[in-house]
């Protein structure tokens, strides 16, 4: 569980970062899933934006795909959500002390 601290530092990190995986009418499949987790491994940090032809929330779609991938929720905006895990391999993030 990340402090408010971290997430407040995550999310000025999101601001300079693209979306990287995009959710589409067909909604969360198997390979937008396995992107998402691709991600997070290589990146830590990874935005999600959904197009206008998904009929999901955003804030809905952040939880389940944090709870299926053990990640953290770090903010949802308009149709775009972030998430953050720390990658064991590829640490690129360092979060400020709780």
């Amino acid at each position: 569980m990340i402090s408010s601290k971290q997430r407040s530092y995550l999310r000025g990190l999101a601001q300079q970062v693209d979306p990287t995986v995009y959710i589409g009418k067909q909604g969360l499949t198997e390979n937008v899933i396995k992107e998402i987790d691709t991600g997070l491994n290589c990146r830590e940090l990874v935005k999600v934006k959904l197009q206008e032809g998904a009929d999901l929330s955003p804030k809905d779609v952040a939880d389940d795909m944090a709870e299926k991938l053990k990640a953290e929720f770090v903010q949802a905006i308009g149709r775009k959500f972030v998430l953050y895990r720390e990658s064991k391999d590829n640490k690129q993030i360092e979060l400020p002390k709780k």
